[in-house]
């Protein structure tokens, strides 16, 4: 069961402290850290000439999310499934950490369900609330 929980939690944190960054920094931001989960996987080798393929492919991927959130939701689906192959084939993404590339695939599609939803703060609504000193609310 933690084995489930703990990558959800993870993929929760990740937009809870996403969320504290400012438009259009947090998409920006969001674009560098799926490009770099392209390359997370290349030490290891464990798909040859494939990881190669899937680094570019991601980093395509992650400079069209420079603008789109849409496109950053694109490469954690994408990270997702690489994940998926890693764990089948028992090469995961820290090798210390057996279950690790299944966790990764758990909580990638947490911040890929934020993002596709055009990755606004969450922290938003207390800024509504919120009532300010002197503003009649």
């Amino acid at each position: 069961m933690l084995e489930i929980l703990a990558p959800i939690l993870i993929g929760l944190l990740y937009v809870l402290l996403g969320s504290l960054f400012p438009e259009p920094h947090r998409r920006r931001f969001n674009a560098v850290l799926v490009g770099g989960a392209g390359a997370a996987y290349l030490s290891g080798g464990a798909l040859g000439p494939w990881e190669l393929v899937f680094c570019a492919v991601l980093t395509y991927v992650a400079f069209r999310g420079l603008d789109s959130w849409t496109f950053i939701g694109i490469g954690w689906l994408l990270h997702t499934g690489w994940d998926v192959v890693h764990h089948l084939k028992g090469q995961p993404i820290l090798p210390f950490a057996h279950g690790s590339s299944f966790g990764c695939a758990i909580c990638d599609p947490v911040i890929a369900i934020w993002c596709f939803t055009g990755g606004r703060s969450v922290w938003a609504w207390r800024r509504v609330r919120t009532p300010r000193p002197g503003v009649p609310g």
